[in-house]
């Protein structure tokens, strides 16, 4: 634990992040499931086969602007790989973390069996901490909603992040069923809620948990708002990390001016991204344009792309963006 300023405190309600001992002394909590967990994109040779080197390089350009994780979930394409090749990416990735940071992998599936693979897949490669969304296809009441889950706290022994992408995907999460889960294994459970309004879900998950540990996601398009609700983390892209991780600085040090001005362009980006292949598309452009990848090759079919007037108007946002994190100090 380490002391931190009442300023702070007073700038971040702090669930789960910040609070005060029986000594009157206010600390952090040093859990290292906190903070810029960035979702990797996986990287592709011109046959389409995943590029190991490239995606070695992404790693220790990701870790080296201070991410505090990786992240493999659907930003990452993991729903179009084979399941050889989501161990492999689940390996190398973890690899190339060489324990630095912990590593997160997604491990959702449509049948239970399905699910055992990919938790077991994920185990034996090396992931630090699973994350699933539920079945996308077939409706789950919450008693099989419950056992879905159950599954993989039987089945993995560390950190479980609980993911709600009903917005944009799969079945909404009840409340219920995440508090039940989050009772059952407090020291492991951890939110991922992305149901809309993002912020109000946040915040019901909060009240009703008396304060889990909560992971933002969305590209961070509402991150000062979801961090005022008592956030302990997010989840973006990791095409720009030198920006959400300045973002969360400037949250952490109650500089809400920095912060504004980072999370006006930012918003505006992501508010232009529709759906996943939007998002897959637009990040490995910029990580092409910032020399990390050397091409922008997703696996078809791909349910997005960009005009020349969408692509001009996202690198100019790019370029917003480069001179405001030019322009902090430090």
């Amino acid at each position: 634990m380490r002391a931190i300023s009442a300023a702070v405190v007073a700038s971040h309600p702090g669930i789960g992040y910040a609070f005060v001992t029986s000594e009157g002394d206010i600390v952090m909590n040093e859990d290292k499931y906190q903070g810029v967990f960035s979702v990797i994109q996986v990287p592709f040779l011109d046959d389409y086969s995943i590029d190991v080197a490239t995606l070695q390089c992404e790693i220790d350009w990701v870790i080296g602007h201070g991410v505090s994780g990786l992240v493999l979930a659907m930003a990452s394409e993991i729903f179009r790989f084979t399941d050889v090749e989501r161990d492999g990416v689940i390996a190398n990735t973890a690899a190339a973390a060489n324990q630095r940071v912990p590593v997160v992998a997604s491990v959702g599936a449509e049948s239970i069996p399905q699910l055992r693979r990919n938790i077991a897949g994920a185990q034996d490669a090396g992931a630090d901490a699973v994350m699933a969304i539920p079945p996308t296809l077939v409706k789950c009441n919450a008693a099989a909603m419950r056992g879905y889950f159950d599954t993989i706290l039987e089945l993995f022994d560390g950190p479980v992040f609980i993911q709600d992408a009903s917005s944009y995907l799969g079945n909404a999460i009840p409340i219920s069923v995440q508090v039940d889960l989050y009772k059952s294994a407090p020291d492991r459970i951890k939110f991922k809620p992305e149901a809309q309004p993002v912020g109000a879900s946040i915040s019901a998950l909060r009240d009703a948990t008396d304060g889990a540990p909560i992971f933002e996601g969305m590209g961070g398009v509402t991150l000062m708002d979801n961090y005022r609700r008592g956030i302990c983390g997010t989840m973006p892209g990791g095409e720009i990390p030198w920006v959400t991780t300045r973002l969360w600085q400037a949250l952490l040090d109650g500089d809400l001016k920095t912060a504004q001005r980072i999370q006006g362009p930012l918003s505006s980006l992501i508010a232009m991204l529709p759906t996943i292949d939007a998002f897959i598309t637009v990040e490995k452009l910029f990580l092409h344009e910032q020399g990390i990848f050397p091409n922008t090759l997703i696996r078809p079919p791909v349910g997005f792309s960009l005009d020349a007037e969408t692509r001009a108007e996202f690198m100019r946002l790019l370029t917003v963006l480069k001179d405001v994190c030019a322009n902090i100090p430090g």
